[in-house]
């Protein structure tokens, strides 16, 4: 099975998830080993994952649950890089791949949940991860919590959906992979403001409860975002 990297998100320290789009079926699937990867198998740290890597995953086993149905056991260890997409054929793939609104990714079951948050009840849903044409004006921006690491955010609209959710997109985070390079998302920030046509990588989380008294969801996050004039930005 080979994919094409586009979903390189950070997790708790040491841990990292990753998805790609599979060349030869054309969905996305989320290599998982053990409890998570660890950023050991990052391309910096002479592992295999980067943005628009094509990477061999050797043995693949499907272990998926609704909506999480794109995860399949894997050994690190068989996986290699089979070469970096150029930047035009990498963005192609991302348009071919991507809609244009939430819904269409992820179907009605996701819904507004409070707020400017949206997410699908446990164990619903049909896939958790694609790829969203973004449309209008977006704000990137680190959003500070009392008492816990600040986490990077993105406010936007597909024309149903009005969101502001987390962006677990591994490239804004700092060596440590938890704290936000604010610098970097500023600069990122002003980017998108002039970028002329952006795709974001999009997820449904693993099933939590944001307070005690609510129920677990899956709750939509950002887990990368592409610019068409730099599609292979690496985290190197």
């Amino acid at each position: 099975m080979r994919l094409a990297i586009n979903h390189l998100t950070r997790m708790q320290p040491g841990n990292m998830c990753v998805a790609g789009i599979d060349l030869d079926t054309g969905r996305h699937v989320r290599p998982v080993w053990g409890s998570n990867l660890r950023t050991k198998n990052l391309v910096r740290h002479g592992g295999v994952f980067d943005i628009a890597c094509v990477v061999e995953l050797g043995w693949t086993q499907f272990c998926g649950e609704r909506p999480h149905v794109e995860d399949h056991r894997f050994n690190p260890e068989d996986a290699r890089v089979v070469e970096t997409l150029p930047a035009a054929q990498f963005w192609q793939l991302l348009e071919r791949h991507a809609f244009s609104t939430l819904t269409e990714i992820f179907g009605p079951e996701l819904t507004p949940r409070g707020g400017r948050a949206c997410g699908i009840d446990r164990g619903r849903g049909r896939i958790s991860l694609g790829c969203l044409r973004l449309s209008g004006e977006a704000f990137l921006y680190v959003g500070r919590r009392a008492g816990k690491p600040h986490k990077v955010r993105l406010a936007f609209s597909d024309g149903c959906f009005d969101v502001d959710v987390g962006v677990t997109d591994i490239r804004l985070y700092g060596p440590d992979h938890v704290t936000p390079d604010v610098e970097l998302v500023k600069r990122t920030a002003e980017r998108l403001k002039n970028a002329g046509h952006v795709i974001l990588s999009v997820g449904l989380t693993r099933a939590f409860t944001s307070s005690d008294d609510s129920p677990p969801l899956h709750w939509l996050q950002v887990n990368n975002l592409h610019f068409a004039d730099e599609p292979c930005w690496q985290l190197g």
